[in-house]
């Protein structure tokens, strides 16, 4: 049932990430909130690795990254976390894969992805993680498909995408993995009520959320709103406790998390946008 209104809607605000950081990568496991990597106050990628206990709100850290990297892809599988890709300290593309195994608290190297690239979509499906698109050393957006077979420790290509993309959305429906990099123009009606970039998006209730991002000011959006695909209209939500931009998310049940990005630097904030309960 898709929820009405902003009154249904509310902030959840988390204790702070021990690391100030942008460009981080994460992923939930067993009630966990892992923040991977990023860049930090100086502008470089970090090896930094940290977990939020859902239950306690409690920080741990866990063992470096192997390869330090901003805006690598994640995608949990079983009882490990595998990191794809990324950028490195000299903004060049890499290839290494890693993956984190949780109970171990350790990490290991997987099979290197066959060509360098940031910004890759991931999804896991049936124990298979798919890598579709990203950027690579060219800087030309990619419309490669490949696909992981964890038991052989491999990477196998698939047909390519018809359109090349970099840093898309993508989700699993059925049987069916859509990519989401392209938009048509919208009539002035169903436009966004603020103007932003560089925002975070999900869905909750039945409805697409914008969240934050840069306006036409120089300063980071604390705005929200909602576009109800059943009203097809756009409303307004309870803004964001700390305005940013250029945030990672994450979508968690009833939860949209938004993790780090830009305030005034690098930020360490961590807030979800919830369904109250009952709706």
């Amino acid at each position: 049932m898709a929820a009405g209104g902003g009154q249904a809607f509310a902030w959840q605000v988390f204790p702070p990430m021990p690391t100030c950081r942008v460009y981080g990568t994460v992923a939930h496991q067993d009630g966990h909130l892992l923040v991977l990597g990023g860049c930090g106050r100086a502008g470089l990628p970090l090896d930094t690795a940290e977990t939020l206990d859902m239950a306690s709100h409690t920080w741990l850290a866990l063992a470096p990254l192997p390869t330090a990297r901003a805006g690598a892809a994640a995608v949990v599988l079983g009882k490990q976390v595998l990191v794809v890709g990324g950028v490195d300290e000299v903004q060049s593309p890499v290839a290494a894969v890693e993956a984190f195994l949780a109970d171990e608290g350790r990490w290991e190297r997987r099979a290197t992805l066959p060509q360098a690239a940031m910004g890759v979509a991931t999804v896991e499906r049936d124990g298979m993680v798919y890598a579709l698109g990203g950027m690579g050393p060219d800087t030309a957006p990619q419309a490669q498909v490949l696909v992981y077979e964890s038991r052989r420790d491999r990477w196998l290509s698939l047909p390519s995408m018809p359109t090349p993309c970099y840093g898309a959305s993508t989700f699993l429906h059925g049987n069916k993995i859509y990519v989401l990099g392209s938009w048509t123009k919208l009539p002035r009606s169903l436009r966004m009520r603020d103007k932003r970039a560089d925002f975070v998006v999900g869905s909750l209730g039945g409805n697409i959320v914008a969240i934050g991002g840069l306006g036409n000011q120089p300063c980071p959006l604390a705005s929200v709103e909602s576009f109800s695909l059943a009203r097809r209209r756009w409303e307004a939500l309870p803004a964001m406790p700390t305005a940013r931009c250029s945030c990672s998310s994450l979508q968690a049940g009833p939860r949209l998390f938004v993790i780090g990005g830009v305030a005034q630097g690098p930020s360490q904030a961590v807030e979800a946008l919830c369904l109250r309960d009952g709706v």
